[in-house]
């Protein structure tokens, strides 16, 4: 008994400096970012890059489709943060904010992605083309006539995600800003620096689209097995 009061005491110190922290309020992203801004709170901005961490990382995934795009994507984004927190605006939202840099440092990376593969094609065909009927366009053409993906997989949840990846550009861009990542209307609007109106507007247009896409691909699917059927 005694040497549990001994324990007791020397624990207690420890538990009510545990209590106080834990009863201290969580700061906010806002706070946190002028910490390191007007401070150079260092402590400060690694917490902000650890809260966002998984979030980002899977948002850049499935914009760019590869694990280590999005990896590099991701610590450009928070060197971009760490360049320009001067210019965030007291008052404004971080979220949203860091969304924008993450999609702009997203883009810039597929177009120079896109660039890099180009000039990849436009070599092979030099090399292996000795006329000028094998253009780089019909090249590029010939390689995006792929199968339709989502029959490839019996899973809905691949198939739509195969679906939302097929989705022009600025449709895919809110689908995954809003289903996939919870943003809100007005929170999409300004990562993309576009009116709220525009991003229900594309939103509609893209569920439209992936409905009708998801509805043929089962009518191609069961149409199959109709016709696999009837013959044996």
């Amino acid at each position: 008994m005694q040497s549990v009061m001994m324990m007791s005491k020397v624990l207690e110190p420890h538990l009510e400096r545990l209590s106080d922290l834990a009863s201290q309020p969580v700061q906010t992203d806002e706070e946190l970012l002028l910490l390191y801004r007007d401070r150079g709170d260092r402590e400060a901005f690694e917490t902000l890059v650890r809260r966002y961490e998984r979030e980002l990382y899977h948002y850049l995934r499935r914009y760019l489709g590869d694990a280590q795009l999005a990896e590099d994507v991701f610590q450009l984004t928070f060197l971009q943060v760490y360049l320009k927190s001067d210019q965030f605006e007291q008052g404004r939202k971080f979220r949203p904010w860091l969304y924008a840099i993450a999609t702009n440092q997203a883009t810039d990376m597929q177009r120079r992605n896109r660039r890099r593969r180009m000039v990849s094609l436009d070599r092979q065909a030099n090399e292996q083309i000795q006329t000028d009927e094998g253009s780089l366009a019909q090249l590029i053409q010939g390689q995006e006539q792929t199968p339709f993906a989502g029959a490839e997989s019996s899973e809905q949840a691949e198939q739509v995600r195969a679906l939302v990846d097929r989705l022009p550009e600025p449709l895919r861009q809110v689908v995954l800003l809003i289903y996939f990542q919870g943003l809100k209307y007005r929170e999409a609007a300004q990562v993309l620096d576009i009116p709220v109106g525009t991003v229900k507007s594309r939103l509609h247009t893209a569920m439209a689209k992936l409905s009708q896409s998801l509805h043929a691909s089962c009518d191609y699917l069961q149409s199959g097995m109709t016709t696999h059927g009837s013959s044996s």
